[in-house]
């Protein structure tokens, strides 16, 4: 009879226990082109990020949180006491994060504005300045997440997210204070974009995932 060790033995490998030991996240309007290809086929290194998508900088150590709210439509039975059908009603899946740095991305995600184009925030060093609509703009976005890791010899191993139609949804309060960083916390939904067909696309590769083949 075959032990324990053997049968979930081969199963176990600690090398696949990963981290996202720093995340980027970059941010663009809907008019910029969608991501279809974050990295070169032949190497898996990172492609280099398309004109457009700003940089949000630095986050707050919690990181980004992708969270899938999942809702199940039940059917009973009288005759069972589990259900005798379950279906998914939704399924929506959101990102929050905290952004530490004052940025024109930060600003403009937490307060409706453009990235780009009329009414975008200029470059720093210039004077901002923005009012509160009396009808709040909620446009969509594209973002774009960039987790990292490596393996045991150095190598990034890299797993990539894309929300081509995002929209926020939530936001904590802005907090000043001696204590802390200026922080905008915010939360954006997926929604699906037609013509990238999905909410949210991933991807994993890199020269250490890559790394990981065996195959002849």
């Amino acid at each position: 009879m075959p032990t324990y060790d053997a049968i979930a033995g081969p199963g176990l490998k600690t090398e696949l226990i990963r981290k996202q030991l720093s995340q980027a996240i970059f941010a663009a309007d809907t008019g910029v082109s969608a991501i279809t290809a974050p990295f070169t086929p032949a190497t898996g290194e990172l492609a280099a990020v398309p004109a457009g998508y700003v940089p949000v900088g630095y986050t707050t150590d919690d990181g980004i949180t992708f969270a899938s709210d999942l809702s199940m439509s039940d059917v009973t039975s009288s005759q069972s006491v589990e259900p005798t059908r379950s279906d998914v009603e939704s399924d929506v899946l959101t990102a929050e994060y905290t952004p530490q740095e004052t940025n024109a991305a930060t600003v403009s995600l937490y307060e409706g504005l453009p990235l780009s184009g009329a009414g975008a925030l200029p470059e720093l060093g210039a004077a901002w300045s923005w009012d509160r609509p009396v009808t709040p703009k909620n446009p969509y976005r594209r973002l774009l997440f960039i987790g990292v890791d490596f393996n045991d010899s150095g190598q990034e191993l890299y797993v990539v997210k894309f929300f081509p139609r995002a929209r926020l949804t939530g936001k904590d309060d802005e907090q000043w204070a001696r204590s802390e960083s200026t922080n905008r916390p915010v939360t954006f939904t997926a929604y699906r974009d037609t013509a990238v067909g999905t909410s949210c696309r991933t991807w994993v590769d890199g020269p250490g995932w890559r790394a990981f083949d065996t195959t002849p």
